[in-house]
């Protein structure tokens, strides 16, 4: 892609004001900023609808966007390191508006009551077709993170997100969460479920004994004349980040060397169009756009990054456009094309946030999720208790979400601290509301969620902080290995995302007592990724323990206050945003 500064400039100007400001729209209802929203109009003759890390959720839910997700490095201050108000005023949106209730955390429980849930891939079905109507060809991408996140995609081993993938249209797909079912169960996917049907790509995904490709590095797809390729880039740390067993005949990683030599085996076969459907994190992709030569663009996912605009890349053949269309079913992602004369000329882009209120739900699409939600209804609504404050996972440090695991396996198990994971799926609840089964499994609901408790000594406690910690706020991208940083209960301590590795986590105190480091200590967790966790004495899933609490509650949750730590020389920062 060969366009000047000044036409980019242009065009992400554009991208800002015409049909993402809405400043007159901004208080009008639900329905009428629908139709100004999803009236998109057709430009060029390529185009490309994108969603990705929707971790199985079928229904609209709610979701609030994170109030912290600090940038280090090169990366301070950039997108996707802006939250809130900062966001707003990057991507040149009021606020009060629909965008801004979908891609910040600002008024959320008001923002939520006024413009209802988001996603819903019912309501989602709606926007896809009404977008293909007008392209034409249009192929839809699907980043992965697709089949893991609720309690039906466990109880199904991800047929459930099969069967709805397929219905909706979706063309080409790679992978993360997806692993964590199996190698053979992944392969029974793609190889029967999938044939002729969606193509599954994945370039850096190699067999452990020869390092032979496990799936096609890329498709080829014609598309209004124009010969176009995707290729494909599971998350490259599966086997660290998930148990290994899961994918023990397999390797993975970034390899970008080998992506640039798919990108020149493409252009050689007549490619105009060169994709990348990634799920390496946008930090990754936004590196590997200034490594690798020849992609017009990126397609991320993985960081649930709701990215309004689409950052241009400069590298050694031109430029590379890198987007990130968010999580969760609320966002699809539109990229049109200008290819005249062999090449990219032009482009728009918008990433549109899926109002169920606005969207009338798909007949077929709902039907199918009925189907699949029919064996499980009274098991899924079955109310555990309700909670006086909103629920919410999404954030660098700590949500109130996951402050209720941690509560939960702190008093059902006796321990002193307890860790949660850094995941960033889950979904969020308003005050008031029931906290059901099918809550709680949107929340914990992995092949490998055991939960467990174990003694450590303070040494190990910050030997684990600091790992996790490097692998979010390492300043080199390709160093990031992970999720969000661990969620801590019970411990108190100070992180300096800025330090040197070893030196981010300081002052870690229990009950405002200094933690010893040759002290032991009760610490409770799950989702552990070693393989003998699970064959523990005892071991039962999170979702028992942390539904035995709810029902010791009577009926009520108080609202949760997040346990997170004191932030050292990086605020202020437009990554932070006081969201109370």
């Amino acid at each position: 892609m060969n366009l000047s500064k000044r036409e980019f400039l242009q065009v992400l100007a554009a991208a800002g004001v015409a049909g993402m400001g809405l400043g007159r729209w901004g208080e009008a209802d639900a329905a009428t900023a629908a139709d100004r929203l999803y009236d998109i109009p057709k430009f060029g003759n390529v185009s490309f609808l994108h969603i990705t890390d929707c971790h199985a959720q079928l229904q609209p839910i709610w979701f609030r966007e994170p109030s912290v997700n600090l940038g280090v490095g090169a990366m301070t201050g950039r997108l996707p390191h802006v939250v809130g108000e900062h966001l707003l005023k990057a991507a040149n949106l009021p606020a009060g508006s629909a965008q801004a209730y979908a891609f910040t955390c600002q008024d959320f429980e008001q923002a939520a009551r006024r413009w209802g849930k988001v996603g819903g891939f019912a309501h989602l079905a709606t926007l896809v077709k009404r977008l293909k109507a007008g392209r034409p060809g249009a192929l839809l991408l699907d980043g992965g993170d697709t089949w893991q996140g609720s309690a039906t995609a466990l109880w199904t081993k991800g047929q459930d997100m099969v069967d709805a993938a397929k219905l909706l249209g979706v063309d080409v797909m790679t992978g993360h969460w997806e692993f964590t079912l199996g190698m053979q169960r992944v392969q029974e996917i793609v190889e029967k479920d999938f044939a002729g049907r969606i193509e599954f790509v994945a370039q850096n995904v190699k067999t452990a004994d020869f390092g032979d490709p496990v799936f096609k590095p890329y498709v080829m797809r014609t598309i209004n004349g124009v010969p176009c390729a995707i290729l494909g880039q599971a998350f490259p740390y599966t086997p660290i980040a998930n148990p290994r067993y899961f994918v023990s005949d397999w390797t993975f990683g970034i390899r970008d060397d080998e992506m640039q030599k798919m990108v020149d085996e493409t252009r050689s076969k007549g490619a105009q169009v060169v994709v990348l459907l990634s799920h390496n994190g946008m930090d990754v992709d936004l590196k590997m756009a200034t490594r690798v030569r020849g992609i017009d663009a990126i397609f991320g996912g993985h960081t649930h990054d709701g990215m309004p605009v689409a950052t241009v890349v400069s590298n050694s053949g031109g430029k590379t456009l890198v987007t990130n269309a968010g999580s969760n079913g609320k966002f699809l992602g539109v990229m049109d094309f200008d290819v005249r004369g062999g090449k990219v000329q032009d482009f728009r882009y918008r990433l549109l946030p899926v109002l169920s209120n606005a969207l009338p739900a798909d007949r077929e699409m709902q039907a199918l999720i009925t189907k699949v939600r029919a064996p499980y209804e009274a098991k899924l609504g079955e109310k555990l208790a309700v909670t006086e404050g909103t629920l919410y996972r999404r954030g660098n440090f700590n949500g109130t979400g996951d402050q209720l695991l941690l509560d939960a396996l702190m008093d059902v198990q006796g321990a002193q601290i307890a860790f949660s994971p850094g995941f960033r799926w889950g979904t969020s609840l308003l005050p008031g509301e029931t906290i059901t089964r099918e809550w709680l499994m949107d929340m914990t609901a992995t092949t490998y969620s055991y939960a467990t408790v174990s003694n450590m000594s303070g040494e190990m406690i910050k030997t684990v902080l600091e790992d996790v910690c490097d692998n979010l706020f390492n300043p080199d991208p390709y160093y990031q290995q992970g999720g969000d940083m661990v969620r801590v209960g019970g411990l108190q301590y100070t992180c300096n995302p800025l330090a040197p590795m070893g030196q981010r986590i300081t002052d870690m105190r229990l009950d405002g007592r200094a933690i010893e480091a040759s002290k032991q200590y009760k610490v409770a967790g799950w989702a552990p990724v070693a393989e003998e966790a699970k064959n523990a004495p005892g071991v039962r899933p999170v979702w028992e323990v942390v539904e035995e609490w709810l029902r010791s509650k009577r009926g009520v949750v108080q609202a949760r206050k997040a346990n997170l730590p004191k932030l050292a020389g990086v605020l202020p920062n437009p990554g932070y945003v006081d969201a109370g």
